[in-house]
């Protein structure tokens, strides 16, 4: 029976918004971690089928099929096909699904998901232009254009979360993320980008000291009378990330060590106002479908678009709370849209690795109220 396995998995650092990475193209960023990924697992990229590859502002830059145009920028064979994916938050991670499927189908044998996104050089919603995304059908049964602030507003009045706690959830971000960097745990995922000065960035930008009482004094960004805040929501950043998959068999006959089996990958889509809920239901629907259940798993990353997500989705799954982001989330590390859900698995994978852990859980929130959850197993 086919499977789907990952051999090795890489990330570039988190740049922070206008930071180290903002004068690197998205496709050439796309590229360094592809080649990085490649001469790690020591493979020949024209044994790659195919780039999977997330990618939410596809405008600008990032247009005309980035994916293709990484891996020949990179330098691969012509013979290497490309695909770009949106499904929002969620696109990478949902390539590794599509890379998945692909793998037990048999339509390939080695194949690469991941994604990037530069939000300095291709700001957040300008794919939309002068345009409305939403016509009148869609206007008249919701009733108003979703706002993702104002949905995390939703989640923590629905939850009844407390600007001190979502700020508490923050910090301890930030704690955790600068732990993780000053233990080195991060190393062994993160490729160093050389800047055209030749200047190298080779850790993630957003990780910075920080406090309640300095989060207070924040200004909230959504409701005068509301919880959000820049300090309690996901930075802006740049970023790529990349694993390769195949097959337990294919692994064998290139000499390649797998790291981790997708054990189940699933969908799940709710009320798209509120829209950041849809993790909860999606964990729900993977621990069902694996038979495992939230005692099994080992370690959980639960994209930190806002502080409440996480939390909400904590309070839902009854899981562990020192299982969930060991290493801290986007709130510390940033959250390059397209390039998250890879850096997640990225990150998740080599805890895993690193830790013995069985069992790994992702899911993160996705514009139009879907979630995407994966469940990984340890090889």
């Amino acid at each position: 029976m086919r499977d789907a396995v990952i051999v090795e998995a890489v990330r570039s650092p988190v740049g922070k918004r206008n930071g180290g990475l903002s004068g690197v193209h998205p496709a050439q960023l796309s590229a360094e971690v592809l080649n990085a990924l490649v001469a790690r697992a020591g493979v020949d990229p024209a044994v790659v089928e195919d780039v999977v590859w997330g990618c939410v502002s596809q405008v600008g830059e990032q247009t005309f099929d980035i994916a293709r145009t990484a891996a020949l920028t990179a330098g691969w064979p012509e013979s290497v096909t490309g695909v770009t994916v949106d499904r929002q938050c969620g696109s990478s991670q949902q390539s590794v699904h599509f890379a998945a499927a692909g793998l037990v189908a048999g339509q390939y044998d080695v194949v690469v998901a991941g994604g990037v996104e530069s939000m300095s050089r291709v700001p957040m919603g300008s794919a939309i232009g002068e345009a409305t995304p939403f016509p009148p059908g869609f206007m008249e049964r919701y009733g108003s254009f979703p706002n993702q602030g104002l949905g995390a507003e939703m989640i923590a009045e629905k939850w009844g979360f407390t600007r001190e706690q979502l700020d508490e959830f923050s910090v301890e971000s930030h704690a955790k993320a600068a732990a993780a960097r000053e233990a080195g745990r991060f190393d062994d995922q993160i490729t160093p980008i050389t800047l055209p000065d030749g200047t190298v960035v080779g850790q993630d930008e957003g990780i910075r000291a920080s406090s309640v009482d300095k989060l207070a004094g924040l200004k909230t960004a959504f409701k005068p009378d509301g919880v959000i805040t820049a300090g309690n929501s996901s930075q802006i950043s740049d970023g790529s990330a990349a694993l390769l998959m195949t097959t337990s068999e294919k692994a064998r006959e290139l000499g390649l060590t797998p790291l981790a089996r997708v054990h189940t990958a699933v969908l799940a889509g709710t009320d798209p106002v509120i829209m950041l809920t849809a993790p909860i239901p999606a964990t729900a629907k993977a621990l069902t479908k694996s038979g495992l259940s939230i005692d099994d798993i080992g370690a959980f990353e639960v994209n930190e678009a806002f502080a409440p997500v996480p939390l909400a989705w904590l309070a839902e799954a009854g899981a562990d709370p020192k299982r969930l982001n060991p290493n801290g989330g986007a709130i510390a590390l940033g959250h390059p849209l397209g390039g998250s859900g890879a850096r997640l698995m990225t990150t998740l994978v080599h805890h895993m690795r690193d830790n013995g852990i069985r069992y790994g859980l992702q899911t993160m929130c996705e514009g139009g109220g879907q979630g995407n959850a994966t469940i990984l197993e340890l090889l």
